[in-house]
């Protein structure tokens, strides 16, 4: 039976980034001597309960490798130096190591599952955050990231994460084709395997009614979601449309307090804009085959698993023409570049009902790819192909 070291960070907030490593849990804690090396050991159940994914503690040993008082507010180097010390001091017990926490370092080659595009690397953040166009920075900037990757690393015995990845014993894995032509052209060449995430919600069939004028979103609600657009664009179709489109949004809006705040002053001013708060489990169901329609409007973001739930809702969703979604939704008449392209599909599905049936054809073939039984599939024949690959030893 062989050691599998995986580490994931299991945070203080939970997102569609903690279902794989979850999924990995799962099946790995049935075959291996599992050890999941978390930055915050109490959430690891927590998570499993909030996303109803089995989990059996008692077939797994769960190691804290921060500090017992470790806060990511106060992340520095030293943090890193303490989490990458206990983390290299578990791998040298096991077969085979993973990180779903993008790239971490194990002082040995490992398996490294991309779940967003900042990942550690500021350089290839801000690359990506300017489209892959140059990148201009201060002299202190370029000095500081050179103190830190190539004197100050080196001499506490870590690597930079672009030694990382541009090590061909490491194997990258990234979570779209976005992301990966993104760091090709950062990074050059490296050992890459496309795998696509987890999307755990299916529907079911349901005697309710969709309701033909609601739009929704789901997950986080925060600046980077950029909510205030996909207001904007439900407005601007209200008004091309005549109709009496509504917008609910489902999530915190405590997670970023100023943001929220902004948010609840626009829901006053409109009364068919609605903010449901955090849905789990059954209510999270109900909402998601509750509409039509759904919109997103984060244009860097890396994927996007709550596109795939829209898919597998049986809802049409308009995407940004940037990041990891419009990959998912594979259709350029989903896509839009401004707020008026946008509103103008939202209501071309809503007054042409050829068009309106396409898509949702379209969406339905889409939803098969992102199915559970075709994730679980492709996660069986990744993880054979893991624990028999010969690791090799830095």
């Amino acid at each position: 039976m062989k050691n599998v070291l995986l580490y994931y960070s299991f945070g203080f907030s939970f997102g569609g980034g903690d279902y794989l490593p979850l999924m990995f849990i799962a099946a790995l804690q049935k075959t291996c001597n599992l050890t999941v090396a978390v930055d915050m050991a109490c959430n690891l159940e927590r998570s499993a309960k909030t996303f109803g994914i089995d989990i059996d503690l008692t077939k797994l040993k769960v190691v804290q490798v921060t500090p017992p008082d470790y806060s990511p507010k106060k992340h520095n180097v030293f943090l890193s130096l303490y989490r990458f010390r206990r983390l290299k001091r578990l791998a040298k017990e096991a077969d085979v190591c993973l990180s779903a926490s993008s790239i971490m370092d194990f002082g040995r080659p490992a398996h490294q599952f991309i779940n967003m595009i900042a990942f550690g690397d500021p350089a290839f953040t801000a690359f990506a955050q300017n489209r892959g166009g140059p990148v201009r920075e201060r002299l202190s900037t370029k000095v500081k990231r050179f103190l830190s990757d190539s004197v100050l690393r080196p001499l506490l015995g870590m690597r930079s994460k672009r030694d990382i990845i541009c090590d061909r014993r490491e194997r990258i894995y990234p979570n779209s084709r976005f992301v990966e032509k993104l760091m090709t052209a950062f990074y050059g060449p490296f050992n890459s395997t496309l795998f696509y995430p987890p999307t755990l919600f299916e529907a079911e069939p349901s005697v309710l009614p969709r309701d033909p004028l609601k739009v929704l979103y789901i997950g986080r609600i925060i600046p980077e979601k950029r909510l205030e657009e996909i207001i904007d664009i439900v407005e601007r179709a209200r008004a091309l449309t005549g109709l009496d489109l509504t917008f609910h949004a489902a999530g915190r809006l405590d997670q970023t307090p100023a943001y929220g705040k902004k948010l609840s002053q626009m829901a006053e001013e409109r009364t068919w804009l609605k903010f449901e708060g955090a849905l789990y489990g059954e209510e999270k169901k109900r909402f998601l085959l509750s509409g039509s329609y759904a919109l997103h409007a984060e244009r860097d973001e890396a994927f996007g698993i709550s596109v795939t739930e829209y898919l597998s809702s049986g809802l049409i969703p308009i995407v940004p023409d940037e990041g990891g979604t419009p990959e998912i939704v594979d259709s350029s008449e989903l896509t839009y570049h401004t707020l008026e392209d946008a509103a103008q599909i939202l209501a071309h599905l809503q007054v042409d009902a050829a068009f309106r049936e396409k898509m949702q054809r379209h969406c339905a073939e889409r939803a098969k790819l992102f199915s559970r039984e075709a994730y679980e599939e492709r996660q069986k024949e990744l993880l054979a192909q893991i624990l028999n690959s010969n690791p090799s030893t830095l």
